[in-house]
């Protein structure tokens, strides 16, 4: 499946769909490197794995993904406004000026993921 996503210079996409030209900078934006994925097969241009959730957040959201999404989105917001982060999302803004920029991700359910929160507070920037 391709989950293409977003509007303007942001896409999404599974690490596991092969890459495309359409896809721009590639960039990885999961705490973890996907499994059985090899760094050439993932073409990714940059891991950005401090730009995902706080691995405290990501595991208390797996302890029960069907009642915690709505909170975790919440305070995955806020983690992107911590210096930190926000340093981080300025610098893919700043990437996306110069075209487009896909967000790879390993996650199956993107819709529940940390990924259209990112995506969403990239595009608000």
């Amino acid at each position: 499946m391709t989950a293409n996503h977003g509007s303007g210079d942001f896409a999404v996409r599974r690490v596991y769909d092969p890459p495309t030209p359409a896809d721009g900078t590639r960039l990885l934006v999961d705490r973890l490197w996907p499994r059985g994925v090899s760094k050439e097969r993932a073409d990714i241009d940059e891991w950005l794995k401090d730009i995902s959730p706080s691995k405290e957040l990501r595991s208390w959201y797996h302890e029960d993904k069907a009642d915690r999404y709505d909170t975790f989105a919440e305070r995955y917001a806020a983690e992107l406004a911590e210096p930190a982060r926000a340093d981080l999302v300025d610098r893919v803004r700043e990437l996306a000026k110069h075209g487009r920029v896909t967000l790879v991700t390993s996650v199956k359910d993107i819709e529940h993921s940390h990924v259209p929160v990112l995506l969403r507070h990239l595009e608000a920037g």
